[in-house]
């Protein structure tokens, strides 16, 4: 099969020639339809994030069920499926409190060594040598997922628009629904409004919010975030974020700030524009270990939450996901403004670099 291949840091992605990898006890091998273009893994290629070379990226696909393993029964060959970039064990503590994005098996395995849960990858060069796994290596012609994090692609949506679900959407999904904790008519204001930033306004009007405000330095993204929900928006090239979103909340601040970005100064913000009470959610990974400066007093005496978000709960809050864009209650497509194939993996990640990408871009592996 054709992967895509990252050697070294800062290196090109390039298009090779691998053997098509083989599911195990417990997996799934899904021949890729579609794979998100996500920041995460443009963290990996700068060495934001540290993580084994080679390897082969991608984490956010859709797919068709080419093979399952004996013990499988949840999907079958044939299947239409999505899947989620968290890929749960279902046996350590984590899971079995019901809180599979901290699943302790999954980063200690996956995100750390590039393996799947027995210790080997399941990717090789012809010549045998190992290529490190970035959750499924899903930026190629085939992939293996551990069947916990398979999931029925929703009817009537598009395939390759799907594969958006299992990063971009899930982990809007989780920040609004258990971090954020959204309930109707919530002030809103969304700090980043890229790929994910995007889903989180969709999913917040979703869930009743009454005011959602975008705040980004592009009109082009602004204007996009109001096609998604979004009632106001910010341009924080052209004015303080902070005032602007004070101006439109009768000086009180919002609900709600969902800092989706991992800068040090847009979590600031965050935390600036959220009201008495109020809770600041924080989605952005950031490079290394960057930290940011939150006024001490005022998270004390002012009574306001800061919450970290990592994805969502798999098990159970990605069919709920499913399940909203099979309803039509959330657009899959809407969100994806480019389509590249995978020849062109190395151009969409430098545009993605560039901030050049509004909303999502995804690499169709049929072209």
């Amino acid at each position: 099969m054709k992967a895509t291949v990252l050697s070294e840091v800062g290196g090109r992605l390039q298009i090779e020639d691998i053997p098509r990898p083989q599911p195990k006890a417990g997996e799934v091998l899904v021949r890729v339809a579609a794979c998100g273009v996500c920041h995460t893994d443009l963290h990996v290629v700068k060495g934001e994030v540290n993580f084994p070379m080679p390897c082969v990226l991608g984490h956010e696909v859709s797919g068709i069920v080419e093979e399952v393993a004996a013990d499988v029964s949840t999907v079958r060959p044939g299947d239409p499926v999505v899947c989620g970039f968290i890929m749960p064990c279902g046996f350590c503590d984590y899971c079995a409190r019901g809180r599979d994005e901290l699943c302790s098996t999954f980063f200690a395995m996956n995100r750390l060594q590039g393996v799947l849960y027995d210790g080997e990858s399941r990717l090789q060069r012809p010549d045998g040598s190992k290529l490190a796994m970035y959750s499924m290596g899903g930026l190629a012609e085939y992939a293996v997922v551990p069947a916990t994090g398979v999931f029925a692609a929703p009817a009537g949506v598009a395939l390759s628009d799907a594969c958006i679900i299992g990063c971009a959407m899930m982990t809007a999904y989780g920040a609004v629904k258990n971090q954020a904790q959204v309930q109707p008519r919530d002030t809103v204001a969304v700090v980043g409004a890229g790929g994910v930033g995007s889903n989180v306004i969709q999913i917040a009007r979703a869930f009743g919010a009454g005011q959602i405000i975008a705040v980004d330095i592009r009109d082009d993204k602004l204007e996009a975030a109001r096609g998604l929900g979004a009632t106001h928006t910010v341009n924080a090239a052209e004015e303080d974020a902070v005032a602007g979103v004070a101006a439109l909340t009768d000086g009180q601040g919002v609900d709600i700030a969902i800092e989706v970005l991992g800068r040090p100064e847009t979590v600031q913000n965050a935390f600036m524009m959220t009201r008495d009470g109020g809770r600041t959610v924080i989605i952005g990974v950031a490079p290394g270990t960057t930290t940011a400066a939150i006024e001490i007093t005022r998270l004390v005496r002012r009574g306001i939450q800061v919450l970290g978000s990592y994805g969502s709960r798999v098990r159970t809050d990605l069919p709920e996901v499913i399940t909203m864009a099979a309803r039509g209650q959330l657009s899959v497509s809407q969100p994806i403004t480019r389509h590249y194939t995978l020849d062109q993996v190395d151009e969409a990640y430098a545009t993605l670099n560039r901030g050049d990408i509004v909303g999502r871009a995804i690499i169709t592996m049929d072209g």
